[in-house]
């Protein structure tokens, strides 16, 4: 009995009919076997499994040798899946069933069959990905190169690469990309492949083809794979157009004192020259390219909708003050801003931002001062009821908001009205009363 439990985790001893004699087992693990002894194995096991004892037990009288077979045992829990393989002793008066658990060898075969079918299923949809990137990249009209980063070899590009660089199809593959390009623009792909390297937004850069002396700009992002640095190079032909702006106004744009800022119709910067982004203490432009205007200028939804009203009316925002955020800073700097708007469905924006903090400090004291104030209407207590010291506190919040107002516009009272949310007449009224604007003179 111990040789038998080494030898199987289920052992049956039967006699020449299969009638179990005796059974060895581990009644934790199999609590249905328990009262088999002296019923017949045949009656023990499945449907399906009967032919399989059968053969077993004809084998065992001929003295065969056996071979493993699983059967299934009935249980509450399910089927339970044993392995035997019978011996006979004593002369064939006896047979020796030993059998082996094969439930967790069947946990494991489904745990590996549904690994396999996801693997499968990932293999496929990779498949899929890989045929659609290749179909995008072949047919792409823009020429694309896959480069590497250390070597700056050309490890794939697509036909409109070999077409714009004039060479035969398939040619590129394996050489080096300055090899195509001109000795001038050698430097500048350098340093276009350095910062694509540590940086997510690099600006495009205007290259020379060797070929034809062609001009284009190359745009490259950097991207790792195979544990390997690669770049994606993508060529668009530069415009044979002049630009917009003669070169010597870009550089004298970008060498002015004061801050210059151009933003898309969403109010999100496209460029800006070297005062700007010093004003934001920025790296450089690409660390601010892409961000809205509104994170850095005027206090949200007030300033730059205001400005907006101002170009609708009259076309162009002239010396608005407002306040410039840099990083956390919620009070801001005060500055002075003046922006113009291209025409067209997809307007652009320029802005010019000029720090005032410095001029409003060296003001003469005195000059903004008002002539009345809060304490001088707590000194009216005792001497005045309180209904008119009421009128008279109202009559001085409502003077100092049209004031504020009214420096805060640069005394556009159109705009002031707006922000105080008063009729322009109603304004009027208020300035006439008390004494802050000529009515007969206003040409608003």
């Amino acid at each position: 009995m111990k040789l038998a439990m080494v030898a199987g985790d289920v052992t049956l001893v039967l006699d020449d009919t299969g009638t179990i004699l005796d059974a060895a087992f581990d009644p934790k693990e199999f609590p249905a076997f328990a009262g088999w002894i002296g019923s017949n194995w045949i009656e023990t096991v499945t449907d399906e499994s009967r032919p399989k004892i059968m053969e077993m037990l004809a084998a065992a009288r001929r003295g065969e040798v056996q071979h493993w077979r699983q059967v299934n045992h009935p249980s509450r829990d399910g089927e339970v899946p044993i392995r035997y393989a019978v011996l006979s002793i004593n002369g064939g008066a006896h047979r020796i069933a030993f059998g082996r658990d094969l439930r967790e060898a069947g946990k494991l075969q489904q745990r590996l069959l549904q690994v396999q079918q996801s693997l499968e299923r990932d293999y496929l949809r990779m498949r899929q990905l890989e045929a659609r990137y290749r179909m995008l990249f072949e047919r792409s009209t823009e020429a694309v190169m896959i480069i590497e980063a250390a070597t700056l070899r050309i490890r794939e590009a697509n036909p409109a690469a070999h077409t714009l660089v004039g060479a035969r199809a398939g040619s590129l593959a394996g050489k080096k990309l300055p090899s195509v390009l001109d000795k001038s623009s050698h430097d500048a792909l350098q340093g276009l492949v350095g910062a694509a390297l540590v940086s997510d937004t690099v600006s495009p850069t205007r290259i020379q083809l060797a070929r034809g002396a062609r001009d284009v700009m190359a745009s490259v992002t950097g991207f790792t794979q195979d544990r390997g640095q690669f770049l994606l190079v993508r060529l668009v032909a530069a415009s044979d157009r002049p630009l917009a702006l003669p070169l010597p106004v870009l550089e004298l744009v970008d060498q002015m004192p004061d801050a210059f800022v151009v933003a898309d119709a969403n109010l999100e910067i496209v460029t800006a020259n070297a005062a700007f982004v010093e004003l934001l203490q920025a790296a450089s432009i690409d660390q601010l390219r892409g961000r809205h205007l509104s994170e850095s200028i005027g206090r949200p939804g007030i300033d730059l909708d205001l400005i907006e009203g101002q170009i609708d009316q009259h076309g162009a925002a002239r010396n608005v003050s407002t306040v410039l955020r840099v990083g956390h800073d919620i009070e801001g700097e005060p500055i002075e801003l003046s922006a113009v708007r291209t025409g067209g469905d997809d307007p652009y924006y320029a802005f010019v931002i000029r720090p005032i903090g410095r001029r409003l400090r060296d003001l003469p004291p005195g000059s903004q001062e008002l002539p009345r104030s809060v304490e001088q209407l707590t000194e009216l207590v005792g001497r005045m009821s309180l209904k008119d010291i009421v009128r008279e506190s109202t009559d001085l919040i409502e003077r100092l908001c049209i004031e504020a107002a009214l420096s805060y516009t640069s005394d556009n009272r159109a705009s002031a009205a707006e922000i105080l949310g008063l009729s322009r007449q109603s304004l009027y009224s208020k300035l006439h009363r008390y004494g802050l604007g000529n009515l007969a003179g206003d040409n608003d």
